[in-house]
């Protein structure tokens, strides 16, 4: 099965960023880069994304 791709608005979207802080933390290594999609297009998998968004949840559960 292909992975999904989606476009900057959409991962704005899902992580609820902005597309200048998306950006910038790719420059940092913090956040998936994007694919190329063309010369002047780019996408994000969504399974990289995704992922992302469940390293940021808090550990719950953990002990107790």
């Amino acid at each position: 099965m292909p992975t999904k791709l989606i476009k900057l608005p959409e991962v704005v979207t899902l992580t609820t960023l902005s597309k200048s802080t998306i950006y910038k933390l790719v420059k940092m290594g913090s956040f998936p880069q994007p694919v190329k999609l063309s010369i002047r297009a780019t996408g994000w998998r969504v399974s990289d994304v995704e992922a992302w968004l469940m390293s940021r949840q808090p550990n719950t559960g953990a002990g107790v």
